[in-house]
């Protein structure tokens, strides 16, 4: 299957190319997005084949349905690194939590977030790529607190791979900054930047697009990705796990074959809001995406108003940090497949002269069939993360903003299954505080301890570590020099 541009095509790059291509080259014409040509359909016979099967053969089954370039070895190989997951049955399990509501955990994986599931076998897949052209590349990432931590995780060590991870200084919690600064791969290097995560996504974005960067990094041989989600080869496993969430309220006969469900996710830049999307588009039987946002609420604007405006707006910097985003990347995917290239170069033009741009009442009515959206402040996730543990149930800030969407966006008496996209360990002091009705500032490390103890609760082995390993990553940097800090890196 081919892959085409989201803001039409620049007459220089190829109109069309395949799979490898758009993952090891993600940038395409003016600055655009790669997406399929073509979104395949795979009816109730798909759905009824894989009622026993594994993760991993749904994952490979919907993988092929694209019609990638890659070769099974390499797909099986990647998809095996569901193995170490905490249930290599089950590595993203669907939990019961009160009668029509569900929570599909995706923090099994080994650094304990949502990004594992994409990150493991994308990293896999693409390392083997390079590997098998006898090619170098630079991958670049930039995190608010998830990607990072799995990007340096996936390629670590890879051969013909390095990377560098950007992060917003005092803009992740503390273990997700313990997981990126003590990571000791060779290949491997994170800065911290003074800004915010827009700031450093903005930058790897320039990055991408930068010619002159690329002639530099060419003369070392090197070529130039990203592992963020501007990546197609992120998207196309998140699909997947749309599908397993289906396929589990099957299996637990919570619901029947053809019955619709809302999906329910905590988003900031989209992605995983993307893969239920082109799920639906697939045919899984949605009735609606439910777009859960913090207080960085522009998700919220652009689906209820059509308006995506982020003139004079400041990030907010809230206790969802993975969410504190003002400028989602994966509306566009979206947007083009609604608009059309020429609308959306249009509207992505119009967001990043001016600030902002404005649909037509035809084009949001088409958004409002796919999706609704709300958001939720830092009182709120506090509050509904004590109820529901004093209910027997312990969820992370990020999934307890979907509580929010689940109370107020319905419409019909369908299952929801909400995106648990983080463990509490990711966030333990904000937990704290929500358990404590307290406003201590706790350290990460005592916060750990005591939530253990009051729960019963055991701390993985891979987060216990991180306050004894040896920070090796301690450069802070403003965001123009990072171009030189990568340069002196390679």
């Amino acid at each position: 299957m081919s892959f085409i541009e989201t803001r039409g095509n620049d007459g220089i790059r190829a109109k069309e190319v395949e799979f490898s291509d758009a993952i090891l080259n993600p940038s395409s014409s003016f600055g655009g997005l790669y997406v399929p040509k073509e979104i395949p359909i795979l009816g109730s016979e798909f759905i009824t084949k894989h009622l026993n099967t594994s993760y991993k053969e749904l994952a490979y089954d919907i993988l092929k349905a694209f019609k990638i370039d890659i070769d099974d070895d390499t797909i099986n190989e990647a998809l095996n690194l569901y193995d170490h997951f905490d249930d290599k049955s089950n590595p993203s399990p669907v939990v019961k939590i009160k009668d029509d509501l569900f929570v599909n955990e995706q923090y099994h994986g080994p650094t304990r977030a949502f990004k594992d599931m994409a990150l493991q076998p994308f990293g896999s897949i693409l390392s083997a790529i390079a590997k098998r052209r006898g090619e170098e590349y630079l991958i670049l990432a930039a995190t608010s607190g998830d990607t990072g931590p799995a990007a340096l995780n996936t390629f670590k060590n890879k051969e013909g791979i390095k990377v560098v991870c950007l992060y917003p200084d005092g803009g992740t919690s503390d273990v997700q900054r313990l997981q990126m600064v003590t990571e000791n791969g060779k290949n491997l290097k994170v800065i911290g930047i003074n800004g915010n995560f827009d700031d450093a996504q903005n930058a790897l974005k320039n990055l991408l697009a930068s010619q002159s960067f690329k002639d530099e990094l060419q003369k070392d041989g090197i070529k130039l990705s990203a592992a963020n989600s501007v990546n197609f080869g992120r998207i196309i496993f998140q699909i997947v796990y749309h599908f397993q969430s289906y396929l589990e309220l099957l299996r637990q006969n919570e619901i029947t074959l053809g019955e619709k469900i809302y999906i329910n996710v905590p988003s900031g830049n989209f992605g995983n809001v993307l893969g239920a999307y082109y799920a639906q588009k697939m045919g899984l039987p949605i009735e609606k995406m439910l777009v859960a946002s913090n207080e960085n609420n522009i998700l919220t604007q652009w689906l209820t108003l059509g308006i995506y405006d982020i003139r004079g707006k400041e990030l907010k910097l809230t206790k969802s940090p993975a969410m504190d985003i003002l400028k989602s990347s994966n509306i566009e995917r979206v947007i083009y497949d609604i608009c059309g290239a020429f609308r959306t170069k249009e509207l992505m033009d119009s967001l990043n002269e001016k600030g902002y741009f404005e649909h037509t009442s035809a084009e949001l009515e088409v958004l409002k069939q796919h999706f609704s959206a709300t958001f939720s402040d830092d009182s709120y996730g506090l509050k509904t993360i004590k109820s529901f543990v004093d209910n027997g149930y312990l969820m992370d800030p990020h999934t307890a903003t979907c509580i929010k969407a689940y109370d107020t966006l319905k419409t019909k008496n369908l299952k929801t299954v909400i995106y648990s996209t983080a463990e509490w360990t990711k966030f333990s002091p904000t937990v704290l505080n929500a358990l404590n009705e307290d406003e201590v500032n706790y350290s990460d490390e005592v916060a750990l301890k005591e939530i253990a103890s009051k729960l019963d609760l055991e701390i993985p082995t891979s987060i216990n570590e991180l306050f004894n390993s040896e920070v090796l990553h301690d450069k802070i940097i403003d965001i123009e020099n990072l171009e030189n800090e990568i340069i002196s890196f390679l």
